[in-house]
């Protein structure tokens, strides 16, 4: 849970520096940093990709996930959904400012939350916290939510810090789930299910880069897929 924290903190700091520095933030400067995130979140996933033993299940794994994935296709879903709240907030923005009220925390509070959780990086990293007590990826994903939510910060306003409570449950609740699940998993199984989850970091980092844009998402299955197919591939 410590990483869960920390990236909270991130997330506080970011946007108090992000509101003291409306004016200072340059993108040229941001992009520098995103780029070198990008490539180390490359180099992450390949060092835990090293962690598999057996080729087969992760080839069965990305392929059987990525199809499911595709199949319910979860990442336009989640674009869906961000998209969704997103026009809600917008409607009930115009209205109350209509009335003369001020919303503009509220929609900073869901653009932020939704940047901050929803994604692949969140998820993986908050199960290899779990799991496997590797906060490698989160404190990753930390430094980007410190950038992030200081340029959030910079145009939305304050309420960028009202999701910092939503990190703390959000993605410690997947890693209090993934640690109750640890003891279940032996370490062929383990190591597989973050073998997985490390190729599906790759393919995020090759979007942070712009690179390529891949539906990672749609992989998230194989990280559920890779350690059942441990008990049929012994």
């Amino acid at each position: 849970m410590l990483a869960v924290f920390v990236n909270v903190l991130t997330v506080l700091i970011g946007g108090t520096v992000g509101l003291a520095a409306r004016k200072l933030i340059a993108k040229k400067l941001s992009d520098a940093i995103m780029i070198g995130i990008g490539a180390c979140t490359i180099y992450i996933g390949i060092s835990g990709a090293l962690q598999g033993k057996n080729t087969l299940v992760l080839v069965l794994a990305m392929v059987i996930g990525g199809a499911i994935g595709t199949a319910l296709d979860i990442d336009g879903r989640l674009g869906r959904l961000g998209g969704a709240l997103e026009r809600g907030i917008s409607r009930l923005r115009k209205k109350s400012a209509a009335a003369g009220e001020k919303t503009d925390p509220i929609q900073a509070f869901v653009t932020a939350s939704l940047l901050f959780c929803v994604g692949s990086m969140t998820i993986v990293g908050s199960l290899n916290a779990g799991l496997n007590h590797d906060y490698e990826l989160l404190y990753t994903k930390s430094v980007m939510d410190l950038i992030s939510a200081a340029m959030l910060a910079a145009s939305l306003g304050p309420g960028v810090l009202l999701s910092a409570p939503f990190v703390l449950v959000f993605q410690g609740g997947i890693c209090l789930l993934a640690g109750v699940l640890a003891p279940y998993l032996g370490d062929y199984a383990r190591g597989e299910l973050i073998c997985a989850g490390s190729v599906i970091i790759v393919l995020l980092g090759f979007n942070l880069l712009g690179i390529k844009q891949f539906k990672v998402a749609d992989y998230l299955p194989a990280i559920l897929i890779a350690p059942l197919l441990c008990l049929v591939l012994k």
